[in-house]
C-alpha cells in the first residue's frame, strides 16, 4: 500500500472520529453502539473510492472527506442491520462483538437509525462544496441506500432464502444491495471535484463502478465459502447456513473467480478510456477483487 494512499485512510479515520458524536445526555448507550460501529475496524473502502475519484478529476480528496464519512456512516448502519436477529442473524463483525449483541437490540437499531441520519447531515454541511455540489450527492446517496438500491437489494436477498435465482436475477441483486453504494461512492467523489454533470467521463466512471461492485461481491461470496471466520472477522460460511444464492453455488468456485477477474479487466480498461487510471483508483480496484478478506 503506498504512503498516499495509507495517508488518505488516516485522514478518514479521523474525520469519522471527528463527526460522531462522543456524549449525549439522553442516548449516551447509542451513541457509543454508533462508535462501536464504526471505529471498529472496515475496509473503509467506500470512503477511499470517494477521495480517489476527487483526486482522479483533479480535487483534493480533503474535499471529500464529509462525503466519504457519509457513505462509511450508510455502509456500517447498514451492517448494523444486516447483523440482527430478523436479518441475517450475525454476531461477529469486523472481529468484535455485533453492535446488536454488544449493546443490545433496541440501541443497536437506533444506532442505525442515528447513523443514517448522520450521513445526510455530513454532506450537507460538507465546508467547501457548493450547494449545486451537496445537492447532487445527497441525491445520489439516498437512492444508493433506498429502495432502489441498498435497501431493496436487501429485500429481495431475503425473500429469495431457498429459492434458485438465475445469474442475471442474483447480479441485479447484488448491483442493488452492494454494488449501488459502490457505484455513488465513486459518483460522489467526482461530484466533490465540482464536476459538472455533463462531463463524459462521468458515465465511464458509473459503469467502471458497476463492474468493481459487481466484482467485490463476487468475491465476497467466495471469501465465505474459503477463508476462515478469523480471516474474515464476521462468521464464515452464514451464506450456505441462510441457504442464500451467491456465486459461488450457482458458478463453481473457479466459475465466480474468472467472473470476478474478467470484470476487474473490464473495469480497468473503462478507467484508461476515460484517463481516469490514477494509482489510488487502480490500486482500490485490483484490492477489491484480489483481497483475502
Amino acid at each position: 500500500m503506498s504512503d498516499l494512499f495509507a495517508g488518505v485512510r488516516d485522514d478518514i479515520a479521523d474525520a469519522l472520529d471527528a463527526l460522531l458524536p462522543t456524549h449525549s445526555d439522553i442516548a449516551q448507550p447509542m451513541v457509543d453502539a454508533m462508535r462501536h460501529a464504526v471505529l471498529g475496524g472496515g475496509k473503509r473502502m467506500r470512503p477511499l473510492m470517494a477521495c480517489a475519484a476527487c483526486e482522479a478529476f483533479s480535487g483534493s480528496f480533503k474535499a471529500a472527506l464529509p462525503a466519504a464519512c457519509g457513505l462509511e456512516f450508510i455502509h456500517a448502519y447498514s451492517l448494523i442491520h444486516d447483523d440482527l436477529p430478523a436479518m441475517d442473524d450475525d454476531e461477529l463483525r469486523h472481529g468484535q462483538a455485533a453492535t446488536h449483541v454488544a449493546f443490545g437490540e433496541a440501541n443497536a437499531i437506533l444506532a442505525g437509525d442515528s447513523l443514517h441520519s448522520l450521513a445526510f447531515q455530513s454532506l450537507a454541511e460538507a465546508p467547501g462544496l457548493s450547494q449545486a455540489a451537496k445537492l447532487r450527492c445527497i441525491t445520489l446517496l439516498s437512492t444508493a441506500a433506498g429502495w432502489p438500491g441498498m435497501a431493496g437489494g436487501q429485500c429481495l436477498d431475503i425473500a429469495a432464502e431457498g429459492e434458485n435465482l438465475s445469474l442475471a436475477r442474483l447480479e441485479a441483486l447484488h448491483s442493488a444491495k452492494t454494488g449501488a453504494l459502490i457505484e455513488a461512492s465513486l459518483m460522489i467523489g467526482a461530484y466533490c471535484a465540482e464536476v459538472e454533470p455533463d462531463d463524459p467521463r462521468l458515465a465511464l466512471l458509473r459503469t467502471f463502478g458497476q463492474r468493481i461492485g459487481l466484482a467485490f461481491q463476487i468475491v465476497d461470496d467466495i471469501l465465505d465459502v474459503t477463508e476462515s471466520s478469523q480471516t474474515l472477522g464476521k462468521p464464515a460460511g452464514s451464506d450456505d447456513a441462510l441457504n442464500k444464492n451467491t456465486f459461488p453455488k450457482l458458478m463453481g468456485l473457479e466459475g465466480a473467480q474468472q467472473r470476478a477477474d474478467a470484470l476487474l479487466t473490464q473495469a480497468l480498461a473503462l478507467l484508461e478510456e476515460a484517463d481516469l487510471a490514477t494509482e489510488l483508483l487502480t490500486n482500490l480496484a485490483e484490492r477489491s477483487v484480489k483481497r483475502r478478506h
